[in-house]
């Protein structure tokens, strides 16, 4: 009985194609709960990511320089999540559990959260490098390319599924990308920015979109194969972890470059003045603590690929905010890599809704019919 029952396991893996822990995409559409959650990550999300990335963009108009706060701010939020372990119950223990194998699990987490937080600050640093040479509205629009990476990488590391509407997607985005590298003059909000300015801020955007689809896959490949748990502790987990990883290697850039000694300076002269700047600062902690506990929670209920879908949901709202609060330019070429960048996620958004409107009868009947041989086999077992 017991082969039979981890074979019917197994089976749950393959017809659905999704961890046991979670929901299969039948049991979502008739649970409430799931629904509120996912609303919740998603409008944690789209605020955070929309609001920082604002923030961002006012603090280097204002005066600010340090590439490497910008990079702080981005992480140093972790401790906000702290009080919610109090609200977790702690999972019964046993002593006698704690063995080799124990012990060799916690190594093997610490080395996950390690290389997480190592890639984490890796392409946080290149958010800010993007941001400080680029207009907001034209990195926005190159960030938009993560959703491709994301595809390739979802491939390799999560058994993502290439459809015709995921290709049409990815040639749309990568259009949408190559088309603001050849304006004709580079815009950017300091007038001392140079063209070979504008060039490092279109790679540091496009390499910080790679680094935060990478993060992505590498995540959801660390729920599924690695924890193989499925609650809001994991989540905190993975909001908390690497990035007091990434914090820690930001602060030794950040004293090792001796960028430490001109925040002070910059404090002072800063153009909206001191409390801004604190306000600022603190605005953008929070903003992207949300983001991060809303593209984690995401993942961990739905995919890694979601959770990018909906960050890219950004995309059009970015610029047009831009425009309105920092004037940036909106340009033919800027509109036309815009409406295509859109295309491309509605395209990516339509091939979610063709797979959630799956017939449920067609995977209820499959399962029933794998179920019953698994158990014919069982009984054959038993038999002889």
């Amino acid at each position: 009985m017991m082969e039979v029952e981890s074979e019917t396991q197994e089976l749950h893996l393959r017809v659905n194609g999704e961890p046991e822990g979670k929901f299969s995409t039948v049991e979502r559409s008739h649970n409430y709960s799931w629904r509120l959650r996912v609303s919740v990550y998603i409008t944690l999300l789209l605020a955070g990511e929309t609001t920082a990335t604002l923030l961002g963009r006012l603090y280097y108009d204002k005066g600010g320089k340090s590439t490497w706060l910008e990079t702080l701010v981005q992480l140093v939020g972790f401790p906000l999540t702290l009080p919610c372990y109090c609200y977790i119950k702690p999972e019964p223990s046993n002593t006698k559990t704690m063995t080799k194998k124990a012990c060799s699990s916690f190594l093997k987490l610490s080395l996950v959260y390690i290389g997480l937080g190592l890639l984490v600050a890796g392409h946080c640093l290149m958010y800010s490098f993007g941001l400080l040479y680029l207009p907001v509205s034209t990195f926005s629009l190159i960030s938009a390319s993560q959703l491709a990476f994301n595809a390739i990488f979802s491939y390799f590391l999560n058994s993502q599924k290439i459809t015709p509407f995921i290709i049409n997607s990815l040639v749309l985005l990568t259009i949408s990308s190559t088309l603001l590298v050849i304006q004709h003059e580079p815009e950017s909000s300091n007038s001392s920015s140079s063209k070979s300015n504008y060039v490092i801020g279109y790679i540091c955007a496009i390499g910080s979109s790679a680094g935060y689809s990478l993060v992505l896959s590498l995540t959801d490949y660390t729920f599924e194969k690695i924890l193989r748990k499925y609650t809001f502790k994991v989540i905190l987990d993975m909001a908390t972890y690497p990035y007091l990883v990434a914090t820690c290697a930001v602060v030794v850039g950040l004293f090792g470059s001796g960028g430490w000694k001109t925040l002070r300076m910059e404090m002072d002269e800063f153009e909206l003045g001191k409390g801004s700047y604190i306000l600022i600062a603190i605005g953008s902690t929070i903003s992207w603590q949300a983001c991060s506990i809303g593209s984690v929670g995401l993942i961990l209920e739905v995919s890694s690929l979601f959770s990018n879908v909906i960050s890219t949901l950004c995309l059009p709202v970015v610029p047009v905010l831009a425009v309105v609060f920092f004037h940036d330019e909106m340009s033919g070429i800027k509109l036309i890599a815009m409406l295509l960048a859109i295309w491309g996620f509605v395209s990516y958004g339509y091939q979610h809704y063709v797979d959630e409107q799956k017939p449920e009868e067609e995977q209820e009947e499959l399962l029933q019919l794998e179920e019953e041989e698994v158990t014919q086999d069982g009984k054959s077992h038993v038999q002889a």
